[in-house]
């Protein structure tokens, strides 16, 4: 991100800290590298509203920010796949998850084709190590007409606990058995083949660096950087662009449950892009500072209103109208030391 980039705070910097050294309150955050560009442009547009109010995130992975905000050395975590109940039994309070957008994890790749087609089967194959070369015929038989070079696929993976691989793992966990039994879905998985990277950051910058290379990414990373996409095999057999549209309807008719904890990847709507999902903030539901609680609720009030109009300039999805309303009701439930935030 260029325009509207927030520093990145060191880990040392806690939920304690008060106020930055210009005397604005500062809020704390860590955790998934997927929505930080949105989340770096709604810190910057609202500091503008409120300049009183500072925000400081540290994009280090969903499972950091998991980790961070059960350890409260954060105000908020921040996390693509919602936390497993375990994860929630240790926390010291009562975590909410909130959705902000949605999002979707691409395939992304370095090499001549100007267009590529995955089916799911072909996608299993090149991440567990069994399709090696571009050429290949479970690729060749989705690509008439495309030049695939007689080259090896180098397959670049997270090394860090991370969201974005929760998304994509369960995507694939679902649509391979084999994938499923030998690696399964999660935020670290012990992945068969791969060179690994930290945060999105780092697959789409080893990605771009290597002739061969294919690995997955958040969708903004991949148009910021001018990397190319392919088209990935759905549930319903149409061959899909990942795009906003793509991704609204993934989540287009899913049941959304109270605590938001939900996957849409693999949707079986005809036009959805199937490795989607909703990115999470996480917060206390009872939050022990009266002044940053109150300053936290707010904003994320201001979040799901005004916050979701910089979506799609962003490559993100937004909250559709009756999750938007569902959220309305969470934050009015949010309270400080007990009492309701004054909205």
């Amino acid at each position: 991100m260029k325009k509207g980039k927030i520093t990145v705070a060191a880990l040392a910097l806690a939920a304690g800290v008060a106020s930055s050294a210009a005397g604005a309150l500062l809020i704390t955050g860590a955790g998934a590298t997927f929505p930080y560009p949105i989340y770096s442009k709604w810190f910057s547009e609202y500091n503008k509203l409120k300049p009183e109010l500072q925000f400081n995130y540290q994009s280090i992975g969903s499972g950091g920010g998991i980790q961070q905000i059960t350890n409260k050395t954060v105000d908020f975590g921040a996390s693509d796949a919602p936390m497993t109940d375990a994860e929630l039994d240790k926390a010291p309070g009562a975590l909410q998850h909130i959705p902000t957008v949605l999002g979707s994890v691409v395939v992304t790749y370095n090499g001549p084709m100007p267009s590529l087609k995955l089916s799911p089967e072909a996608l299993a194959g090149i991440f567990l190590g069994k399709i090696t070369k571009w050429n290949d015929a479970a690729i060749a038989a989705d690509n008439a007409g495309v030049t695939l070079p007689d080259a090896p696929i180098a397959v670049v993976r997270r090394s860090d606990g991370s969201g974005t691989t929760a998304v994509f793992t369960d995507y694939l966990a679902k649509v391979s058995d084999e994938w499923k039994t030998k690696v399964g879905a999660g935020k670290s998985v012990s992945w068969p083949v791969g060179l690994g990277a930290k945060g999105n950051e780092g697959v789409t910058g080893l990605v771009k660096q290597m002739p061969g290379a294919i690995g997955y990414v958040e969708l903004a990373y991949a148009n910021q950087n001018k990397l190319p996409k392919a088209a990935i095999k759905n549930a319903a057999g149409k061959f899909v662009d990942p795009s906003i549209e793509a991704t609204s309807a993934a989540a287009a008719g899913v049941e959304i449950p109270a605590d938001y904890r939900v996957s849409i990847t693999n949707s079986k709507a005809e036009n959805a892009y199937p490795i989607a999902s909703f990115t999470y903030l996480l917060v206390y539901k009872d939050q022990g500072d009266a002044e940053k609680g109150a300053a936290l609720v707010n904003f994320l009030w201001w979040a799901i209103h005004d916050g979701q109009k910089m979506a799609q300039a962003l490559d993100y999805a937004p909250l559709p109208a009756a999750v938007v309303t569902k959220v309305e009701a969470t934050l009015k439930a949010l309270t400080v030391n007990g009492k309701p935030v004054a909205l």
